[in-house]
C-alpha cells in the first residue's frame, strides 16, 4: 500500500494533523473507525472530520482529495455498483425480507491503490463483502459523489428495475429504508 508523509502547508492535510494523524495510512484508519452515517451537508466532506461521521461517498473523497493534495494520483476513488444483500450488508437482511428482495444494486465507494482495493466505510468494512458482488465499476473523482454517483446509480437502477418489471421509485425507497438500518436510524 501506498503511505506518505501529509504535508502541512495544505488545508486537508492541516486539519488530519491537528488530530496527530502524520500519515495517509494513519488518516486510513482513522476514517475508517469513524461511524457510518451521514454528514450535514454532503457537499462538505470536511464534515466528516467535524461531525465525526461519514458515508462510504464523504469518507472516500475526503481520503481521496487528501492523496490528491498531497499529489499522490496513484489512489484512485472508485464507484461501484454492488449486489446488497443480506449477506454482505447484514443490517438490511430483514428489509430485504420484508420486500421479498434477494438483492438491491448498490453504488458504492472504495479506494483502489494499484490493485488493491481499500473500503473505509466502517470499522468492519472489507473489499470482501462486496467484492464478489460487484456488478460495474467507475473511477470518479471527489466531486462527482455528489451528484454524479447519485445519477450513475438511479440510471442503473432504472434499468434494473425495468429489466425486473419493478417501480424504480418504490425501489428507491426500500434501498432508502436500507440506509436507515445501516445508519441505526
Amino acid at each position: 500500500m501506498v503511505n506518505f508523509e501529509l504535508e502541512s502547508n495544505y488545508f486537508l492535510s492541516e486539519s488530519f494533523l491537528e488530530l496527530d494523524i502524520k500519515t495517509f495510512s494513519e488518516a486510513m484508519r482513522f476514517i475508517k473507525n469513524l461511524p457510518y452515517g451521514r454528514n450535514a451537508n454532503r457537499e462538505d466532506f470536511t464534515l466528516v472530520l467535524k461531525e465525526q461521521k461519514g458515508t462510504c461517498s464523504s469518507k472516500h473523497a475526503l481520503l481521496k482529495s487528501l492523496a490528491d493534495e498531497n499529489h499522490h494520483f496513484e489512489v484512485k476513488l472508485m464507484l461501484g455498483i454492488f449486489k446488497m444483500n443480506g449477506s454482505n450488508t447484514p443490517k438490511i437482511k430483514s428489509v430485504l425480507e420484508k420486500y421479498q428482495l434477494d438483492y438491491l444494486p448498490e453504488a458504492h465507494n472504495f479506494l483502489k491503490i494499484e490493485d488493491e482495493i481499500f473500503d473505509c466505510t466502517n470499522a468492519h468494512s472489507s473489499d470482501l463483502n462486496f467484492r464478489k458482488d460487484l456488478m460495474v465499476v467507475y473511477e470518479i473523482q471527489p466531486e462527482d459523489v455528489i451528484q454524479k454517483k447519485i445519477e450513475i446509480h438511479q440510471d442503473f437502477l432504472k434499468s434494473w428495475c425495468q429489466e425486473n418489471q419493478l417501480k424504480f421509485q418504490e425501489i428507491w425507497e426500500i434501498r432508502e429504508n436500507c440506509i436507515a438500518a445501516l445508519s441505526g436510524i
